[in-house]
């Protein structure tokens, strides 16, 4: 259950990333809240996933899901420039977030 949680809150932590730009540099009321909402939401999930979750591990995958996610929603959103470099990264990044799944005692 846990797991699902901390998928969850990488899910959130992407939509979170990608609400920072429309704030303006948190000048516009509404986008900046959003934005700190969806922060709040993503950190508590974390939080809330560490109860039985080793620290270090919930964190890596957390940001693991949050990075592939930005790194992909830009390519396909934004028309970020998709190279191979790019592509290995995200393949190394993924990769150890499985490994760290399935290696991580629950």
């Amino acid at each position: 259950m846990n797991w699902f949680v901390l998928g969850l809150a990488g899910l959130v932590e992407i939509a979170w990333a990608q609400s920072i730009k429309p704030t303006q540099n948190f000048t516009r009321p509404l986008p900046t809240l959003l934005s700190l909402a969806l922060m709040a939401v993503a950190v508590w999930l974390l939080s809330y996933a560490m109860r039985t979750l080793p620290v270090g591990t919930a964190y890596a995958v957390f940001t693991g899901i949050g990075a592939v996610g930005a790194i992909a929603l830009g390519i396909v959103v934004h028309k970020d420039p998709l190279s191979a470099g790019r592509l290995i990264a995200l393949t190394l990044i993924v990769a150890g977030i499985v490994l760290a799944r399935v290696t991580s005692p629950e």
